[in-house]
């Protein structure tokens, strides 16, 4: 049954109109996206981030509290920053590490939970890609700097970072139906590896 409503979920994506994109998450967040598997100290992590994440991040770790690090495998984002902010501050609060292994690749709300970690590392040959979030009907670098509608994402950039730079670089570095992959040089300049 999960495989059926996968397929019909991608099946909903390739005909899908953008008006039609609110119902389509809806319905992905009808369904478990994100895999979570423990392999000794390690939490590994894989597939799209939805408002059930949390819950199930909460129920593993309650069953594994000797985890360390959080490793995000291949995560494309999050279809819900309501939960996704939340459980990147319950990683934070549990003192987890991220990690990205050479294979992983990370975008969009997956990096902004890579950035809960208390030591963030990376192997070489990891992919972490940025862009803007979009409301449905304007992408965040449509509005001016001092808006309301960055504010939950801007503080918690800095709150994780000790600074917003990254927030602004991120939402300028392409377009919500883009991607922009990381240098070496900007994710060192933003900060985002611990060491």
């Amino acid at each position: 049954m999960k495989n059926g409503l996968r397929v019909a979920v991608a099946l909903l994506f390739l005909v899908t109109l953008p008006a039609c994109d609110m119902l389509v998450i809806s319905v992905m967040n009808m369904t478990q996206t994100t895999e979570f598997r423990v392999e000794g100290e390690n939490l590994l992590m894989r597939g799209e981030i939805n408002s059930r994440t949390l819950k199930q991040f909460e129920e593993v770790y309650r069953d594994n509290p000797h985890i360390t690090p959080l490793v995000e495998l291949d995560v494309p984002g999050s279809l819900d920053d309501d939960t996704m902010i939340p459980l990147a501050y319950r990683v934070r609060e549990l003192g987890l590490n991220t990690h990205l292994t050479a294979s992983s690749k990370i975008y969009s709300g997956a990096v902004d939970l890579f950035l809960a970690g208390t030591k963030r590392t990376m192997e070489e040959g990891a992919v972490i890609g940025v862009h803007s979030w979009s409301d449905g009907d304007r992408d965040a670098a449509d509005y001016p700097r001092d808006a309301p509608e960055h504010e939950q994402n801007r503080k918690y950039i800095e709150d994780m970072l000790g600074s917003d730079d990254f927030y602004w670089f991120t939402i300028y570095a392409a377009p919500a139906d883009g991607i922009h992959e990381m240098s070496a040089e900007e994710i060192a300049r933003y900060g985002l590896l611990s060491e």
